[in-house]
């Protein structure tokens, strides 16, 4: 009984060499995973500016008591494009580099 283990044991094990990296329901939530952890690493330095600038507008329409909220929209859309220009070569890298990894193992993970 554990021979025959063994021996399906080391032929799923040259199969796995043999072929790549099997579609399996694990090897799909990882994938996924990270997906959504790529997502959330590009959207962060974006969110992060105009959480940033939205805080400090609103500590100051509370010191001043200027109730306009029209007030913030500017101040945030320019931090967020200056974000977008500061942190887009590490974003398009960031990004190309998963595409590219993903796109060169397709015929690894159809089989």
């Amino acid at each position: 009984m554990k021979r025959r283990r063994r021996m399906a044991h080391r032929k799923a094990r040259r199969l796995f060499l043999l072929w790549g990296v099997p579609m399996t329901p694990d090897f799909v939530v990882s994938l996924g995973r990270d997906t959504m952890q790529l997502t959330l690493l590009l959207a962060a330095p974006l969110l992060g500016a105009g959480l940033l600038v939205g805080l400090v507008i609103a500590i100051l329409q509370s010191v001043t008591q200027i109730q306009e909220i029209t007030l913030t929209f500017i101040p945030k859309i320019i931090a967020v494009m200056i974000a977008l220009v500061i942190f887009l070569p590490w974003m398009l890298a960031l990004l190309t580099s998963f595409t590219a990894n993903l796109i060169t193992n397709i015929p690894l993970y159809i089989r």
